[in-house]
């Protein structure tokens, strides 16, 4: 199937679906662990880690340029991406891993929805999101387009954190597909 980047007219379209995102009780609906830079693991189980994150996922061997010395950041430990969102950019539910985040799940993922330091129960972990911003970067923007970067970063995609967002593990747990993920 050839996939073609979907215009900004397209896109915008598509937020009546993404605003229908339950706001306090969801799904889990997809696990992507990230074992190297570009590459990707569909899991049906993870286990969350407050040392590693997703464990063997690579976010320990990730640089940040947020943080002084370069190391990872301790509150982008996994990014979290609106599943009906990932559906309209990615089109093929086999796309979304290549969007980069870990954890894609029906919710509300909005700032007003889930302000910084809320936090989430999935599984029998518990993570908790941070106030680091979640933008496309050029990977994204070769991936999808340059108008999914436009629409993701306009005032209203940001509001709605359709990129996504920035969370850590505050209890380590088992997640599993299909889990309910629900604010706390």
């Amino acid at each position: 199937m050839e996939i073609r980047h979907l215009t900004l007219a397209e896109l915008r379209a598509g937020i009546d679906e993404i605003t229908r995102a339950p706001r306090d009780a969801g799904r889990l609906a997809l696990i992507v662990r990230r074992p190297n830079v570009d590459a990707r693991e569909v899991l049906d189980v993870g286990e969350l880690s407050v040392a590693e994150g997703l464990v063997g996922d690579s976010w320990l061997m990730r640089e940040s340029s947020r943080t002084p010395d370069g190391s990872r950041h301790p509150d982008m430990q996994l990014t979290l991406m609106n599943a009906r969102a990932a559906a309209l950019i990615a089109q093929d539910p086999a796309r979304w891993p290549i969007a980069g985040d870990q954890l894609f799940v029906d919710l509300d993922l909005a700032d007003e929805n889930l302000p910084a330091w809320t936090k989430l129960q999935v599984g029998s972990a518990v993570v908790q999101v941070t106030d680091q911003p979640h933008t496309g970067c050029g990977k994204f923007v070769a991936r999808f387009g340059v108008d999914a970067q436009k629409f993701v970063n306009s005032p209203l995609g940001r509001q709605l954190r359709l990129r996504g967002l920035n969370a850590r593990v505050v209890q380590a747990g088992t997640i599993r597909t299909g889990d309910v993920i629900r604010k706390l």
